[in-house]
């Protein structure tokens, strides 16, 4: 008998809930120290999760989250995009 696929979880910085990694966008920080967000769930570096509620993504940019997860300053173009992929706003 087959084992079930096992689904991998990861916790929300705004949340702090685990959950599905495919139904949270992933934000990077690069070798070079860059952050940007990762479309692809693949790319290489320290990554951090925020799950797709307006009230996570809203905590995340209100408390600068990214700062303490990736322990640097975070651009705030990195905010505004994060929070154009979720709640469309420019």
């Amino acid at each position: 008998m087959q084992q079930p696929k096992k689904i991998p979880m990861r916790t929300c910085i705004g949340c702090r809930e685990e959950k599905p990694k495919k139904e949270m966008l992933r934000i990077v920080k690069n070798a070079a120290g860059e952050i940007h967000l990762d479309f692809s769930g693949k790319t290489a570096g320290r990554g951090a999760y925020v799950c797709n509620s307006e009230s996570c993504v809203k905590r995340v940019c209100k408390y600068k989250l990214l700062h303490k997860t990736f322990s640097q300053e975070v651009s705030e173009e990195v905010y505004k995009a994060i929070e154009e992929e979720f709640l469309g706003r420019g």
